[in-house]
């Protein structure tokens, strides 16, 4: 992405650099037929993968819907030109009654709080896929997955490949294999066609792994270092592989790791956040070499490298909480390895 800023200065700025198609995807939506159906669209990916669309489309000159869906209104996605639906996915009547479109994204699932409510995480996880996937059998629909399908792995292995069997640790990431097989189900009795999209981790200036590391250095409390790896992408990346993916579906579904080319470390990304905010540096814990790693050559061979390395996000990441920047409350818990979240 040419003439990065060197700062980002508010949340405006953020969103339309998030949300920023690539000439790629202008190109694509070119020529890609037909509307756009997004599915749990009032996530913390969905508004930016749903800005990015109605852009890239504006931008092809296509005209096209692209429909925003969640359980609760989006007036702001609305304001931005998008169609919006609220909708309870829960309730097979309801996602029977969506309109029907030939290009589906499914973003909706369930992570934090679900340790001690593990039947609603499975109900979200598992049975949400199940409606969507009878629903639109007819479509192309690209699967919001994650590497914690994968086992933990040792950073000198350099990370789960697509061939890598799943193998999830904890009820959270055994529901998210549990939404992968009911696509698989569908794709295997009805001819769906799916691309399970396995990430980990998106990262933007209000959450993320970056975000959970900064915020630590910068209060001076102890960093801990259990998992000492991680992988992360921009989010604005994310989007952008994630739409791009739609053609890429396929029958029995395809598999596609999504991150960056880097594993950073923990510690030294501290180390840096450190230097950057002039702070001392804590740890706690022991690095015992584990961490969800992924190998994303695949996708990074198909896209390209990321817009945004990750030095540069960690720049505006210090700076964007430096002046008080928003904060969404959503930690990653990433130094879970027993998949309790």
């Amino acid at each position: 992405m040419p003439d990065l800023p060197d700062t980002i200065d508010s949340t405006d700025q953020l969103d339309e650099l998030l949300s920023r198609p690539s000439d790629a995807l202008v190109s694509l939506f070119g020529e890609l037929e037909g509307d756009l159906l997004l599915l749990g669209a009032g996530g913390k990916i969905g508004p930016t993968l749903a800005r990015m669309a109605r852009r890239a489309a504006d931008a092809a000159g296509t005209p096209r819907k692209i429909v925003a869906v969640d359980a609760a209104p989006l007036p702001q996605l609305a304001a931005a030109g998008l169609t919006t639906r609220t909708c309870d996915l829960l309730d097979p009547a309801a996602v029977e009654a969506l309109p029907r479109c030939p290009n589906v994204i499914h973003l909706a699932g369930r992570k934090f709080g679900s340790t001690g409510a593990e039947h609603l995480t499975w109900a979200v996880n598992v049975a949400v896929p199940l409606h969507v996937a009878r629903t639109f059998v007819g479509s192309r629909i690209v699967v919001f997955s994650t590497g914690c399908v994968y086992p933990v792995m040792h950073v000198d292995t350099g990370g789960a490949t697509e061939q890598t069997p799943p193998n999830p640790v904890g009820e959270y990431s055994m529901s998210c294999l549990g939404r992968e097989r009911m696509f698989d189900y569908c794709s295997h009795e009805r001819g769906l066609e799916a691309l399970q999209f396995r990430l980990n981790y998106a990262v933007e200036l209000r959450y993320g792994v970056l975000v959970d590391v900064a915020r630590k250095v910068f209060a001076g409390e102890p960093v801990d270092v259990t998992t000492g790896y991680a992988n992360v992408l921009w989010q604005g990346d994310v989007c952008d592989r994630a739409l791009r993916s739609l053609p890429l579906a396929a029958s029995p579904p395809a598999v596609l790791n999504v991150t960056g080319p880097d594993t950073l470390s923990i510690r030294e990304v501290a180390e840096q956040f450190g230097r950057l905010f002039g702070k001392p540096v804590r740890f706690t814990g022991q690095e015992n070499g584990m961490g969800y790693l992924s190998n994303a050559a695949r996708s990074i061979e198909r896209f390209g490298p990321p817009s945004v390395p990750a030095d540069r996000i960690i720049e505006w990441t210090a700076r964007w909480i430096e002046r008080g920047g928003e904060d969404l409350g959503k930690p990653t818990h990433f130094e879970a390895q027993d998949g309790k979240y």
